[in-house]
Order: structure tokens, then C-alpha cells, then sequence
């Protein structure tokens, strides 16, 4: 088991599979939708995370900030590098696709801790809102890595929609917000998609595979179907109103 997990680590520092990932262009529709999905699912998460540090003096937020962006990629480097071997073994994978319909579940029901959890930082000093950054972090991370272990297996492919998903949530965390506050159905796609990828999971325990083309085109699909929902819904409200 020791030896499976230290070889996946050291596909991280291949250059050759990183050249092979990068070459192909099913992998760059994973990753693609990789930061979509990091982007809608932790749209907020980057606005709950400013309100943490908001107390401390500004010049110490963004270092707050910073420090919680490392952490969220060492976390990411190491659940990706164990959580890629440990994915092949079926009872993991059946309990991970269980956590994916559990989150759905747990969404669609309408339970929200978010405001507990930022309640927690407030008022507390540097190194304890960094701490305390770190672990929000890392609980945002793991719906995603969990997430993300549905859509591919690949390392590197993980890694860099993690990276560039962060980067998304951090830095344009307001379009997404705007977004989902324009077009409030999509946060509900983005929950329907984790379910497909929990199916996904599931059917992969019998040998039925969706390829990483089929999985983009239902990606495409389910947000093409929300947003003619919400026209519609938009056109009909607009119609009452005349």
C-alpha cells in the first residue's frame, strides 16, 4: 500500500506524465470542468473566508489569506497523492460515491453551517484566524477532492483543476457569486452534477465507464438546461407582472 501511494507521489515530479497529461485534450475538458465545479460549489466559501480575517489590520489579511491558499494546496497535494491510490480499492470508492449522494442529500434538505463556522474566527489573533483559515480551507477542500475523485484518476489532472479552482474561488469569487445570484438555479446544477458523479463512481464499481467526452458534454448539458429554466421562469414571473 506504501509503495502504491509513494508511486503516486512521484508522478507529481514526472515531467513526462505531466507532458502526457498536458498533451491530451480530454484531460484539459476534465480540468476545465474540474474549475467550474470548484468555482460554483465554493463561490461563497472565498467571502466567508474575508469575513474571517476581517478583523485583523489589513496589511495582515491578505497574509491571513495567503497562508490559507498554501495550506488548501498542500492539503490538496496530499489528498490527491492518497486519495488517488486508495480510490482503487472498491469499498472506498463506494463510500466516497456514498459521501457525493450524502452531500446532495444534505443540500436539497437545506442545511447550512457556514454562519457557525465564521462565527468561530471572529475576534481571534493572527496565527489563530490563520489556523482557523487553514481549517475552513481545508473543509471546503473536501467536498471537492471528493468531488473531483469522481471525474478523474490522473494526478496531475486532479491537481491542476484544484489549482487553477482555487486560484477561480479566490479570485473572481464575486462573478461567481453574481452569477449564482442572477442565475440562482446553477447553484443546484452544480449539486445535480455531484449526484451524475456519484452515479459515475457507482457504475465504475460494475465496469460501466463514462468517458471524460461524455462527462463534458452532460457538464454542458445540465448548465444548458438551468439556464433555459431560469429564462424561463424569468419570462413567465415577467408576464404575471404585465
Amino acid at each position: 500500500m506504501m509503495s502504491g501511494i509513494l508511486d503516486n507521489f512521484s508522478k507529481f515530479f514526472d515531467l513526462h506524465v505531466l507532458i502526457a497529461t498536458l498533451s491530451n485534450p480530454s484531460n484539459w475538458m476534465i480540468i476545465l470542468s474540474l474549475i467550474i465545479l470548484e468555482g460554483l460549489l465554493s463561490s461563497d466559501n472565498a467571502l466567508v473566508l474575508a469575513i474571517m480575517v476581517k478583523h485583523l489590520p489589513k496589511n495582515q489579511q491578505r497574509k491571513a489569506l495567503t497562508y490559507g491558499i498554501w495550506g488548501a494546496y498542500i492539503f490538496r497535494f496530499i489528498a490527491i497523492g492518497i486519495g488517488t491510490y486508495l480510490m482503487k480499492i472498491w469499498w472506498v470508492k463506494l463510500i466516497a460515491a456514498g459521501y457525493l449522494i450524502y452531500m446532495v442529500w444534505d443540500y436539497f434538505r437545506g442545511t447550512n453551517k457556514e454562519d457557525d463556522d465564521v462565527n468561530v474566527a471572529i475576534k481571534k489573533g493572527f496565527w489563530a484566524t490563520v489556523a482557523s483559515v487553514e481549517l475552513m480551507d481545508i473543509s471546503f477542500s473536501i467536498d471537492s477532492v471528493a468531488a473531483a475523485f469522481g471525474v478523474s484518476s490522473q494526478v496531475w489532472v486532479l491537481f491542476l483543476g484544484a489549482v487553477f479552482g482555487i486560484l477561480a474561488m479566490r479570485g473572481v469569487a464575486k462573478i461567481f457569486v453574481t452569477l449564482i445570484e442572477k442565475i440562482p438555479e446553477l447553484e443546484t446544477a452544480s449539486y445535480i452534477l455531484i449526484a451524475i458523479i456519484g452515479i459515475k463512481m457507482l457504475l465504475g464499481l460494475i465496469n460501466i465507464e463514462i468517458s471524460n467526452v461524455i462527462f463534458f458534454l452532460i457538464l454542458i448539458a445540465v448548465f444548458g438546461v438551468t439556464i433555459f429554466i431560469h429564462k424561463t421562469k424569468k419570462n413567465s414571473s415577467e408576464h404575471e407582472y404585465e
